[in-house]
């Protein structure tokens, strides 16, 4: 599976602060095998993360976006608003998994806005910008991705 990942943060684009989360993110992708294609830190500017987010995604070169960071309830958490504005679908149980997972070990974790979507072929996920949190999200998604990107590609699911 071919994996783009989005750190999206005003402070780790800028370089105030390192970018913990998308690093994390790549870790956890390769040790299940995925092919980690691009990484990218973006400010949480909703029309710059639109515009990576559409032009990933119709570009054919990714099955999966990973999005970390701007998913909550502060003023610059954009990110699940510019996922919507982009997708073609949403797939809500996906983040609903990820938040019930999430708040057995974290009760703030229900807080989180995330979701996941499909642009075209690509499926985005949204995951938190904590390492920790995006790790633990992905790690309760993973085994769903790879079958759903397989039916998004046309294979038959009887």
């Amino acid at each position: 599976m071919r994996v783009a990942i989005l750190t999206i943060s005003d402070s780790a684009s800028s370089g105030e602060r390192e970018d913990l989360s998308g690093p994390a993110v790549v870790a956890f992708c390769r040790g299940l095998g995925w092919e980690v294609t691009s990484t990218l830190r973006l400010s949480d500017d909703p029309a710059g993360i639109r515009e990576q987010l559409r032009s990933i995604a119709d570009s054919g070169r990714v099955d999966l976006i990973l999005t970390t960071g701007g998913t909550g309830v502060g003023p610059r958490d954009n990110t699940p608003e510019a996922t919507i504005a982009v997708a073609d679908r949403i797939v809500p149980g996906v983040s609903e998994e990820m938040r019930r997972k999430g708040t057995e070990k974290t009760p703030t974790a229900a807080l989180s806005r995330a979701v996941t979507a499909v642009r075209s072929h690509t499926i985005i996920v949204n995951l938190p910008g904590s390492p920790k949190g995006a790790v633990e999200s992905l790690e309760s998604i993973a085994h769903l991705l790879p079958h759903a990107v397989h039916v998004l590609h046309g294979a038959r699911h009887d």
